[in-house]
Formats: C-alpha cells, sequence, structure tokens
C-alpha cells in the first residue's frame, strides 16, 4: 500500500525516554530481520506476463526491439501491455508472444517465433527475482483460432452466398472448447512446475488465468464495414454474448482445477468495442488490412503480421486491464470479471 494511504495515528504524548528504555528491556525489541538469521531477499520484485498476442501488448504499438520481425522473432511486444502498467512489482518481465499456443508456454521443445518454452524462461526469471505475481493469457490459438473466426466472419459478410460464421463456426465450438481445455491446463501446470523448481510453494506468489475481450458488438452503426468492422451484427453479438463467454468459462474452470485465481476480460471493452464509437475512444483495433485481401489468402508478409493488430486491446485498454489486475491480485477474491467503470477505466467487477 503506498505510504500516502496508510491510516494515521491519533497523537499520543511522547514517553519518557527512561521509560521506552524500560519497556525495551522488559518486554523485549524484534531485532531486524538480519540480526534474526534471516537476510533480507536482495532480489527486486517482479510480476511476470505469459501467453499470446493478447498479453503481449499486440496492437497497442510500439513494439520493442528484437520483437518486430528481427531475424524471425514477430512477438510484438509492446511497453505498453498490461504486465509492463500492472505497478505490482519493481520489475515487469513480459513472456508473451504474438501467435503463440498453450505448446508454446508449456515445457517442450515447441518453438515459435525463434522463442523456445515460455515456462522453462520463467524459471530463470525466478530465480533472478522475487516474483510476486504470474498471469497467464493463451487458448485463443489453439482451437479456438480466433484469428480463423475473425477471417470467416469477415468472408460471410463479403460474400452474401456464404453463411454467416455463428452458423459456420458456431455449433462446434463447444467442440473446440473441450479439446483446448487440457492444452491450457497443460501450460498452466508447467507454469506452476516452473516456479516450484525455481524454489515458490504454490501459496508464494499470486497465479491469474485471464480471459480474452470481446472485440466488437452488434452495436454498430449502418456504416461499419467502412469504418474496419466488415462482418455483420448477427456475427459480432454471437460472438460477444456466446463465443467469448464460453471460451471465459473454459478458461475459468482450469484455473480453478490448477488453484489459481482468473480474470474475466469479456466484457472489459463494453461500450468501446470497435467501431462502436469514436475511435479515438475504442479499446478495441479494427481491421488493420485490405479484408477481401485477407479472405483470398493474398496477404503479403507485411500485410499478414499487420493482420496480427487486428482486433487486439489498444494501449488505452491494456491501461484498463492493468488497473483491474492490481486492484485484484491486492484483493482477496478467487475470481472475478473486469467491468468499464464510469471514471473511464475498468475495476473488478463488485458482486451484488
Amino acid at each position: 500500500m503506498p505510504t500516502h494511504l496508510l491510516p494515521v495515528p491519533p497523537r499520543r504524548r511522547s514517553l519518557p525516554v527512561v521509560v521506552l528504555f524500560t519497556a525495551l528491556v522488559t518486554v523485549g525489541a524484534a531485532p531486524p530481520a538480519s540480526a534474526a538469521g534471516v537476510p533480507p531477499d536482495p532480489r527486486p520484485t517482479a510480476v511476470v506476463a505469459l501467453g499470446d498476442s493478447a498479453a503481449s501488448g499486440e496492437g497497442a504499438g510500439d513494439y520493442e526491439a528484437g520483437t518486430r520481425g528481427e531475424g524471425g522473432n514477430w512477438c510484438h511486444r509492446s511497453p505498453a501491455a498490461y504486465v509492463h502498467r500492472s505497478a505490482l512489482a519493481e520489475v515487469a518481465v513480459n513472456l508473451a508472444c504474438s501467435g503463440a499456443g498453450a505448446e508454446h508456454v508449456a515445457f517442450g521443445a515447441a518453438v515459435h517465433h525463434t522463442e523456445g518454452s515460455q515456462a522453462q524462461r520463467l524459471v530463470e526469471v525466478a530465480r533472478r527475482h522475487q516474483v510476486r505475481a504470474v498471469t497467464l493469457q493463451v487458448g485463443a490459438n489453439d482451437e479456438p483460432d480466433l484469428s480463423g473466426v475473425a477471417v470467416a466472419c469477415i468472408r460471410a459478410f463479403l460474400d452474401l452466398r456464404e453463411p454467416g460464421c455463428r452458423t459456420t463456426v458456431g455449433p462446434g465450438w463447444a467442440d473446440r472448447l473441450g479439446a483446448v481445455a487440457p492444452r491450457i491446463e497443460a501450460a498452466a501446470r508447467d507454469v506452476r512446475a516452473a516456479m516450484s523448481e525455481a524454489g515458490y510453494p504454490p501459496d508464494g506468489y499470486a497465479f491469474v488465468l485471464l480471459s480474452y475481450a470481446a472485440p466488437g458488438s452488434e452495436a454498430m452503426p449502418a456504416w461499419h464495414a467502412v469504418q474496419g468492422c466488415p462482418y455483420s451484427r448477427p456475427d459480432a453479438g454471437w460472438a460477444r454474448t456466446d463465443a467469448f463467454p464460453q471460451l471465459a468459462a473454459t478458461i475459468g474452470a482450469v484455473a480453478e482445477r490448477v488453484g489459481a485465481r482468473f480474470l474475466d476480460l469479456t466484457r472489459l471493452a463494453e461500450g468501446r468495442e470497435a467501431c462502436t464509437g469514436p475511435l479515438r475512444d475504442e479499446w478495441q483495433r479494427r481491421l488493420t488490412v485490405d479484408p477481401r485481401t485477407l479472405v483470398q489468402g493474398a496477404l503479403d508478409t507485411a500485410g499478414r503480421h499487420l493482420f496480427q493488430e487486428s482486433f487486439h486491446p489498444t494501449a488505452a485498454a491494456h491501461t484498463a486491464i492493468a488497473g483491474c489486475l492490481r486492484e485484484f491480485v491486492g484483493g482477496t477474491a478467487a475470481r472475478t470479471a473486469c467491468v468499464p467503470g464510469r471514471d473511464g477505466t475498468a475495476h473488478p467487477e463488485v458482486a451484488a
């Protein structure tokens, strides 16, 4: 707690020095930690983020050198990512990588954008720091294939002969979630194992799983397609009210099984989704490439990496997530949802 928020004790009369000395001799003053044989830990405190583009900061811009395609690394880590704005520790470490799947978080030989296991790298980070909190946001690039779903929704909008994605993807959505659940769980258990290997007990740090913010809404104006949201209102409504909440429920169940806390971001951008208001106020990026080129599979390399930014939280959204995460970790609830507040940010939802 910041010192300026600590309660101020009532003023009392100062006791004579003799009385204070007598009390210390009689009762015994507690020695400093080092005198008691437990030296203070000199390592800086840290908060660590693992996962995919939602955690790396894809869409927030200003990506860190070394993650902008250099040597094949397109992890797109942004200094605006929520881990860097959470103020949960002295140091923020972002191991998340755009496009990563659960296998890239877990232990193993899988390599993504030139980088190996995030859990393995977590071991080293946790040894060099006092890790106070670890976040995990993963699963979107596995069976749910949220990018593929977006393409299906856009294709259906551009070609009236194509049924809506709620019709083509919706019936098999539960099966996709059933398939991804064990993958997310395996990754989460490897995160636990990594922390254990680094010497941390399960209750020695906060472990938080996060879901994904619904990027769109059926509350779009008539000209939404030319503004960067070329999908139908019914499909957007299905994603907002069915697909993303069901994915969140799946991740929340995994969190419970592995003894982690859960922060649901589904409603984070409610009222600020892509194409629902002035661009400057939105918390989700709009489509960043030509939709016809996208569905035709004709994007060049630069275009494909530009598409990565589409329908991801903006820098402002990451700031909101960071504040909500900070409040959540500082509290005692095992699970909650981040919802927009009247103050223009987001906060953990208060149970009725």
